[in-house]
């Protein structure tokens, strides 16, 4: 394998990591605004890592320039989405989760 092929291997094992980590978060985080954070923090890396692997296992100018189209887009809308939810979710009045609400910390 090459260098390139290395570096795509282990920018794809590295977002499937973060993907995988942004999963847990949002299964097992106790509020809105918790999973708000794993999934926007998180997932936005393990999607910028998976296609910066696509992008460089795929190697063409125009592939190449689709990625980075898609790089920026991930990185606006992601945390934009997650600022979106926990906003709506304060104007509904949820109110964060503090560790005297029976569950130990």
């Amino acid at each position: 394998m090459t260098p390139v092929e290395w570096a795509a291997v282990a920018l794809a094992v590295g977002g499937a990591f973060f993907a995988g980590v942004a999963a847990v978060g949002i299964v097992r985080l106790p509020d809105v605004y918790t999973r708000a954070h794993a999934a926007s923090k998180s997932d936005t890396l393990g999607a910028v890592l998976a296609i910066g692997a696509a992008a460089l296992a795929l190697r063409s100018g125009l592939s190449t320039a689709k990625s980075v189209f898609l790089l920026v887009f991930t990185f606006v809308t992601n945390p934009t989405a997650a600022h979106a939810i926990a906003r709506a979710a304060q104007d509904q009045g949820i109110t964060p989760w503090t560790a005297d609400e029976g569950e130990d910390a």
